[in-house]
């Protein structure tokens, strides 16, 4: 095949991927959020891996590379390139391809069961579009218990992950079975540990007064009855969740605890829940209307954002 031939080849392979990458991003234009490709770091603060583990040279399904560490914005969630500065070493990629030379191995991260790139993300970029199933890569393995799903955003991952923390929460502590509620539900990770916090705070100060020592079982249930749900009272009076669109009555109860206690600590103790719900609201509330112009300021930005990039 001659190299104009080839030329034009890799030029109609680059231009394929590239118009993929904006009939996905027309697809997701309600959600951007879904079309983008998972940074490492953000999928880090969600699991907090501990240990790293040098796996060495393995053949990779390219199915499980999700993301990148350091080329998220580069590409789109189905590592097609969303900009034309990406065509020049796409193509020489391609090319190798096309003429069957070997090219290195790529280096990857392994966190939840899925891969991130570290290096080559050009080259799983051109196997996605050509519809190479394995690759070889050098892996270093980040550990964690915590599975995640190949092809989901990073909402669904948050998802899983509070999932995760919400049947540790209930398996470790017995909480469903003392309290008969199972429905403890945060839309942000790390909340169970502060819940769990919470309930060992207002078992220390139970008992102070003490002779006896009152048991875990007894300390949760009397935060669940004499703490939590007079907060989740509050928050029905004074109809908070409407200006809290997809969040839990779980995560107002942190929050309006946490702001309680810091008017508390300038007010005085005698500050009530009643007495903090109406400035809770005005600081921090949303009303329909202020969230769908927020909305529609977001995706204008994103937009105007990645115009400033293109050129």
């Amino acid at each position: 095949m001659s190299d104009l031939m080839l030329t034009s080849e890799t030029d109609e392979d680059f231009s394929r991927a590239r118009h993929r990458a904006l009939f996905n991003e027309v697809q997701h234009f309600l959600n951007p959020d879904e079309a983008t490709l998972i940074s490492l770091s953000d999928i880090k603060k969600l699991l907090k891996p501990e240990n790293e583990v040098y796996k060495g040279m393995q053949t990779i399904p390219v199915k499980l590379i999700v993301g990148s560490e350091g080329r998220y914005n580069d590409f789109d969630n189905k590592f097609f390139p969303k900009s034309m500065h990406l065509k020049t070493r796409w193509e020489h990629i391609d090319m190798a391809h096309i003429n069957d030379i070997a090219l290195p191995p790529i280096s990857l991260y392994e966190l939840g069961g899925v891969y991130f790139v570290r290096d080559g993300n050009h080259r799983v970029s051109v196997a996605k579009a050509k519809g190479i199933e394995f690759i070889d890569a050098e892996v270093v393995s980040l550990q964690s218990e915590i599975k995640l799903k190949p092809g989901d955003s990073l909402k669904k991952m948050t998802k899983q992950v509070i999932n995760y923390e919400k049947r540790v929460f209930y398996t470790e502590t017995g909480f469903g079975d003392v309290t008969d509620f199972w429905s403890l539900d945060f839309s942000v990770p790390g909340q169970y540990d502060v819940i769990y916090n919470h309930i060992l705070t207002h078992k220390y100060y139970i008992n102070m007064n003490k002779t006896k020592e009152i048991g875990m079982d007894l300390a949760m249930q009397s935060w669940f009855y004499h703490v939590y749900l007079p907060v989740i009272k509050v928050i029905d009076k004074y109809k908070i969740m409407k200006y809290f669109r997809h969040r839990s009555k779980s995560d107002l109860y942190v929050w309006m605890i946490k702001y309680w206690d810091e008017l508390k600590s300038k007010f005085g103790e005698n500050m009530t829940l009643d007495d903090i719900a109406t400035p809770f609201l005005k600081t921090f509330g949303e009303s329909p209307l202020r969230h769908l112009k927020n909305k529609i300021k977001g995706l204008i930005f994103k937009k105007k954002n990645k115009k400033l990039k293109l050129n």
